[in-house]
């Protein structure tokens, strides 16, 4: 039986923009990792780190957004094949709240769909409704996204990003925004909606106690150039599926995040 090839991996990575002119700046350098395609699982990727530190460049060049992609040079593969572009497989959730002002809730979930073509008008229908009840906004799909306030913007983001049924899942600080009761309600929304969609997530954020309850592995980067300096995993502990307020309080949670947090100012003096 021929070997998965990897969700994800990064060979010699190294990327400079502005090249030749006054402008040009080193963003990432000697980037190697290796995700694995966990089956009927995926895994959850806590990235941290210094602003200007290439996480977000790392999200782009998986993304395969023009301007990224090829890197300078290196290889970015995703199952095994180089990056040449964005593709249905991968879906984007900003910062910023992304959705299109001019069409309603259920006209943006169902947006990828169309532009896939995927199955007959009436199905994508369907589907979009699903998501939008399981993101939580039933009986909203159609408001617009200024009638939404923030904590709904991004719930239509993630059914926008996950009614495809992406095999990976880039986020970047996505929840930085929101207030921090509704913070953590979105934390619970991810984590019951990363289960359903059995994906792989790189998820870009600047809380370490975020990082620490969301996931798998937590990446910690070093800056000028950017790099991964220190990767966690077996420190971590197990919640996945509980309560983020009643793991903050576990013995083992804090003593995870003193150790992220000592590594991260280690790196990052």
């Amino acid at each position: 039986m021929s070997e998965r090839p990897h969700v994800v991996e990064f060979k010699n990575v190294r990327q400079i923009f502005n090249i030749g002119t006054p402008r040009e700046y080193l963003a990432v350098t000697d980037l190697n990792f290796q995700v694995a395609d966990l089956e009927g699982k995926g895994e959850l990727i806590s990235m941290l780190g210094p602003s200007g530190c290439g996480k977000s460049t790392i999200l782009n060049l998986i993304a395969g957004y023009r301007g990224y992609v090829p890197p300078t040079e290196g290889q970015v593969l995703v199952f095994g094949k180089s990056v040449t572009g964005p593709g249905p497989d991968r879906g984007m959730v900003f910062q910023k709240y992304s959705s299109f002002p001019h069409l309603t809730v259920l006209d943006n979930v169902k947006f990828g769909l169309n532009a896939c073509n995927r199955g007959k008008p009436e199905e994508r229908t369907d589907m979009a409704m699903a998501w939008i009840k399981k993101v939580g906004l039933g009986g909203h799909e159609n408001k617009y996204p200024r009638q939404l306030s923030g904590g709904q913007q991004q719930r239509v983001a993630l059914a926008r990003s996950m009614v495809l049924r992406p095999r990976i899942i880039l986020m970047d600080e996505p929840f930085s925004a929101l207030d921090e009761p509704t913070r953590i309600e979105m934390q619970r929304l991810l984590v019951e909606l990363w289960h359903d969609v059995e994906a792989t997530v790189f998820m870009v954020t600047h809380s370490i106690a975020e990082a620490v309850y969301l996931a798998d592995r937590v990446w910690i980067f070093a800056t000028q150039p950017g790099r991964l300096a220190v990767e966690i995993t077996d420190a971590l502990p197990p919640s996945r599926g509980d309560d983020p307020l009643s793991s903050q309080e576990r013995s083992d949670f804090k003593e995870a995040v003193q150790l992220v947090t000592h590594e991260f100012q280690r790196v990052n003096p």
